[in-house]
């Protein structure tokens, strides 16, 4: 199965300003009192700019994306503190999920392929498990039930709004993730369904782990209690990069695979030059090695590039999962 790419380069690319992010050019303003300037916030397009939205999830979808992801990467309580923005919350991720199938539902009216709304369920911008502070390593800027509840109160929006999976992802804190599973199943026997999980982790430097130390494997150990649907890999690092770590993943986990890197590592304006050609062809050799079962694309990537992967993936079975891994 595809996966969408990146929200934050396309909706970089439209150069919004001020009063797009407010709503005040588009009649679109958010009912959600706050003083803070709103630049920069883009889950809050979700209330200001869903035209703009709806397109870019619409072109991920026709870009061949069976699967594609809510923008509510940060529409947390802890994330929007940072905007004043947390009563907003409930309406951002359930009006980002509406929004989303929207998109989908008009691709498949044209080609008749079935298409999933993943909710984003993003790291926030706090640590469970490190310290901000170097002179008091034992502090913590947040806990874990300060985690739980403000993933509660998202997942409950995403699934308000008709999200068909939950993706936790970008997980640098495997503790914070550990937030997320708990706060998901919270949710479900709340709602009286299970959606299936999608478990992304994210290896940040030449370690090989995250940031809060994990190798692939213990990471994959530490979450396997969720029984997720896909596990894997995003962000950080483009596809040769994250290859080995993949295929570390791929050799122990009992359930499908996901990846998702970077267009490549980005230039000294962060910037991202891999073009799709690139991206898709690193992919190609993932998914000839029988590493993969969902693949797309992280920061830097476009429709471009997701239509690319699709084309370069498809002469690949998927990765297949022995029947003693499954037992």
């Amino acid at each position: 199965m595809i996966l969408d790419g990146a929200m934050g380069t396309q909706i970089q690319s439209l150069h919004l300003a001020e009063e797009d992010y407010a709503g005040t050019a588009s009649g679109h303003v958010c009912r959600h009192h706050t003083d803070h300037p709103q630049k920069g916030n883009n889950d809050l397009l979700i209330l200001t700019q869903p035209k703009a939205l709806e397109e870019i999830h619409f072109d991920f979808a026709m870009a061949g994306a069976d699967i594609v992801e809510t923008n509510t990467f940060s529409a947390t309580t802890i994330a929007q503190a940072d905007y004043g923005l947390q009563a907003a919350v409930p309406d951002l991720n359930a009006e980002g999920a509406r929004i989303v199938r929207r998109a989908l539902d008009r691709a498949t009216a044209i080609d008749g392929k079935p298409r999933y709304v993943a909710g984003a369920v993003g790291p926030t911008n706090r640590t469970a498990s490190l310290s901000p502070d170097v002179s008091d390593p034992g502090f913590r800027a947040v806990t874990f039930d300060d985690l739980r509840v403000a993933y509660g109160e998202q997942i409950r929006g995403l699934i308000a709004g008709g999200a068909d999976i939950i993706m936790i992802e970008t997980v640098f804190d495997t503790l914070n993730a550990k937030a997320a599973i708990f706060a998901c199943f919270e949710a479900f026997e709340a709602h009286g369904t299970r959606l299936p999980i999608m478990i992304s982790g994210t290896i940040t430097d030449a370690s090989g782990r995250t940031l809060s130390g994990q190798t692939p494997t213990a990471f994959w150990h530490s979450v396997k209690h969720a029984r997720p649907f896909t596990v894997g890999l995003n962000c950080a690092l483009g596809a040769a990069a994250m290859r080995p770590h993949m295929a570390e993943l791929a050799a122990v986990v009992d359930t499908f695979t996901c990846a998702y890197p970077n267009a490549g590592l980005p230039n000294a304006f962060g910037q991202y030059d891999e073009g799709p050609e690139a991206t898709a062809s690193q992919l190609a050799g993932f998914a000839e090695e029988g590493l993969l079962n969902v693949v797309g694309g992280c920061c830097g990537t476009t429709p471009d590039h997701i239509r690319a992967i699709a084309e370069a993936v498809a002469p690949f079975a998927p990765r297949k999962i022995r029947q003693e891994e499954a037992a």
